[in-house]
């Protein structure tokens, strides 16, 4: 079964209120086995246009990537993202080839 992954665009408006969020969001991340790929790494856009800041997160499959994101846990933590970023998340199911 592939791995499944989000993959977020951020631009962060209040980089203290965004630590809140971090800390928030650790609880779901455990609790569904997540593993940071990338997390505000020093980035080029190449192409196209893009948000300042990128994260990649790995889940085991799709359906542990979606219950992270429905669970209250992580909702919990998004209440306190949402005020203070603009962000584009997509979670995309992995290649298994």
């Amino acid at each position: 079964m592939p791995k499944a992954y989000w993959v977020a665009h951020v631009d962060v408006r209040d980089p203290a209120a965004y630590d809140t969020y971090r800390a928030a969001n650790a609880v779901p991340f455990a609790k569904y086995s997540a593993r940071f790929v990338v997390r505000g790494g020093a980035q080029e856009i190449m192409e196209g246009a893009v948000k300042t800041r990128t994260v990649v997160i790995e889940f085991a499959d799709y359906d542990t990537a979606m219950a992270c994101y429905n669970s209250p846990e992580y909702q919990a933590a998004k209440a306190l993202r949402d005020p203070v970023s603009d962000g584009d998340l997509v979670i995309v199911q992995g290649y298994d080839g």
